[in-house]
């Protein structure tokens, strides 16, 4: 039998037989599956078709597979908290992940931490890059999607805090999934929150295009590939195919099921978590807490295949088949190297020379002379530790001031998050 052009990654909260699994959309076979601890929601991504990295649920570490090897867990990145959402370039180039409120960027050739984004206020739930890797889309529990230019995030001047290019802030409660479409700067992207609306925007300008009103809170968005419809998968297990073409289309609207392609897919009993559609924009892959993946024939809106699992479902995506995902005897062309957990290298206490190549991706020629990046970074300190010593003096007066300050940042951030919970908690509850 031939390689399949696509495959499903799947996961569930079980982890009984496997943390992830790899199926044929078209038959369900079970192709691969990868041992080894339980990956949290929206935290499974595929990197560069050579590695697959999953966030352990609860800690805070990333498992690590080559693709090829899935009967052994090849290593554990280990992170400065507990991941909640994350992604890697299409382009293999950067991993993004979501710990608390803060956004961590890595480099993958290297595995330095080029930046900390502490743009959001309350935790990460999705994270998201556009399909040639210049912008990605932060989702969070402060009810915000933030637009990032990836050039931008990166730059070498340590003393400017890179902002978010747009912030979409017409959500009133926290957003719960985010689909980047097609075209880079030009695409176009979908929200779903817990306030029942899914919205539409524009990467370049940051307008929102339309948002749809539905009876439930939405837990999960797609488009297909042309971008005809919005899929929204709901809390009570519905979900609802939105036309993006309607000829009587208006901004702002409540979804009706209709003749013009506004139909619903009926088959799940509980939360719809994730979804995608195929390449050709046939198939649609459904993932629920009901714990089912349920392949969809669009057209008909029939259920033509379910896989059952023994946890709620927590990741689910077609994607294409990497390359060396069928070849045992194949190996990545780059070791992964250690990832750090500052942004200064030189606090990791030597790290980087620990085992496997570094490689700068882009460039010419490997030198071994001090990097723009690394020499913005040291000034940067150097700057810091002047400032922090005009500014508090030495010695013990400097640790005692630190330690009040911070206990006073923690004792504020306890505060909000209490305030903004028992907020959120009145708005969703029940009449």
């Amino acid at each position: 039998m031939s390689a399949p052009m696509e495959v499903v990654f799947s996961a569930d909260s079980a982890g009984q037989f496997w943390n992830c699994a790899v199926f044929d959309p078209h038959t369900g076979a079970n192709l691969l599956s990868y041992q080894g601890g339980i990956s949290s929601a929206r935290s499974l991504t595929v990197l560069g078709g050579e590695f697959v990295l999953g966030a352990q649920l609860g800690k805070n570490f990333i498992n690590v597979w080559e693709i090829q090897r899935k009967d052994q867990l090849q290593q554990k990145i280990v992170c400065p908290g507990i991941v909640t959402c994350l992604t890697a370039s299409p382009n293999g180039l950067y991993v993004l992940a979501g710990i608390a409120e803060a956004i961590y960027l890595w480099e993958v050739s290297t595995g330095n931490l080029l930046v900390i984004l502490n743009r959001h206020y309350q935790d990460l739930s999705c994270l998201r890059f556009t399909d040639d890797s210049s912008h990605f889309v932060s989702g969070g529990k402060d009810n915000l999607a933030l637009v990032w230019n990836l050039a931008s995030v990166v730059q070498l001047d340590s003393s400017r805090t890179p902002e978010p290019r747009h912030v979409l802030s017409r959500h009133t409660l926290p957003i719960t999934d985010i689909h980047c479409g097609l075209m880079g700067p030009q695409a176009r992207v979908a929200t779903a929150s817990i306030d029942q609306t899914v919205k539409l925007w524009e990467i370049s300008s940051g307008e929102m295009l339309l948002s749809v009103l539905f009876d439930v809170s939405i837990m999960s968005v797609t488009l297909d590939p042309c971008e005809y419809f919005a899929f929204c998968g709901g809390s009570d297990g519905n979900i609802f195919q939105v036309s993006l073409c309607s000829a009587t289309l208006s901004r702002d609207k409540t979804f009706q099921s209709d003749s013009e392609g506004n139909q619903v897919f009926k088959g799940h009993r509980n939360l719809v978590t994730c979804l995608s559609v195929s390449m050709d924009g046939t198939l649609l892959l459904s993932g629920s807490h009901d714990e089912t993946v349920r392949m969809w024939d669009i057209q008909s809106k029939q259920c033509i295949r379910c896989i059952n699992h023994k946890g709620q479902v927590t990741n689910a995506v077609i994607i294409p088949a990497p390359a060396n995902m069928f070849l045992p005897d194949s190996r990545p062309a780059v070791p992964l190297p250690p990832f750090s957990r500052h942004l200064n290298p030189s606090e990791q206490g030597g790290l980087t020379g620990t085992g496997g190549a570094c490689l700068r991706l882009g460039n010419n020629c490997q030198d071994s002379e001090e990097t723009y990046l690394e020499k913005a970074d040291r000034l940067h300190s150097l700057m810091c530790a002047v400032t922090d010593k005009s500014v508090f003096g030495d010695g013990e007066n400097t640790k005692v001031r630190v330690s009040e300050l911070e206990e006073e940042v923690r004792t504020l951030k306890k505060i909000n998050k209490d305030l903004y919970e028992f907020s959120t908690q009145l708005l969703t509850k029940p009449n």
